[in-house]
């Protein structure tokens, strides 16, 4: 099994923060994987990308010419990086921050109202969480436990209390993931 992921947003949503917990929670949960960022040349709120590609075997190139997956943080993201998502691929997409039509009817689209969840559950933060797990959920690219694992570890000194805030965020969204796979 190999699936190759982009994530991308703007600069402080969390781009690469949650591409370097994926990456390290599958090395964690004994798969290769690879973390590959890149920035705009904006200091804050710039463009944000990375790609991220866990493997059950060894990863030759950590630059794929198409992704499995496509995780979009906001409009300018989604108009940008859809043409890298292969055909049958999956997009999971911010929907609070995305308005433009989609263009494409040979991949999987979940919309996920991140924003709204996390603001419902107390911290405007974590809609990043929130869209991880709805790949995850949907895509089965990775154990959320041990992703979750990975989260815990990152954010044990901040209190119990934010663990279980991304804990939260985590499974609303791998819910919403759940159910996109099976309609």
């Amino acid at each position: 099994m190999k699936f190759t992921l982009i994530i991308s947003g703007s600069g402080g949503q969390g781009v690469m923060s949650v591409g370097i917990s994926l990456a390290s929670s599958a090395v964690e949960g004994g798969m290769h994987a690879t973390f590959m960022p890149l920035y705009g040349p904006e200091q804050r709120g710039g463009s944000a990308k990375c790609t991220v590609i866990v493997s059950d075997k060894e990863i030759v190139s950590p630059l794929p010419r198409q992704s499995d997956g496509l995780i979009v943080m906001n409009e300018s993201s989604f108009k940008k990086f859809t043409p890298e998502l292969k055909s049958g691929g999956v997009l999971v997409r911010n929907i609070n921050r995305t308005t433009s039509a989609l263009k494409r009817s040979d991949i999987v689209v979940v919309d996920v109202p991140a924003d709204d969840i996390a603001h419902e559950l107390g911290s405007d933060k974590i809609s990043n969480i929130v869209l991880v797990g709805a790949m995850l959920g949907y895509s089965g690219a990775l154990d959320p436990e041990v992703f979750m694992a990975s989260l815990r570890h990152k954010f044990e000194s901040k209190g119990e209390q934010v663990v279980e805030l991304n804990r939260l965020a985590l499974y609303k969204g791998i819910e919403i993931g759940k159910s996109a796979g099976e309609n």
